[in-house]
């Protein structure tokens, strides 16, 4: 995912206004917690994910001329 993310913020970093989002990381009891402004990121681990709570990846990116598609198909190749 910081890869993916890493090339998004290059080739998009003037039209990104804000990135927000949570992860679900293999081998971790704890969420991660995205967020951006531009080309700026910062992540940290977030609150513990529950026993019986469905983990979730979502990421939300606000900004002009992004291509939808693209980033979903993007997103979906980091998923394991």
């Amino acid at each position: 995912v910081d890869d993916w993310l890493e090339r998004v913020i290059e080739e998009k970093g003037e039209d990104l206004y804000r990135m927000k989002g949570v992860l679900s990381v293999d081998g971790s009891d704890q969420r991660y917690v995205l967020q951006g402004v531009q080309s700026m990121l910062d992540g940290c681990p977030g609150k513990a994910w529950e026993a019986n709570e469905k983990r979730i990846n979502k990421l939300v990116f606000i900004g002009r001329n992004l291509d939808e598609t693209a980033l979903r198909k993007g997103f979906r190749g980091c998923l394991t």
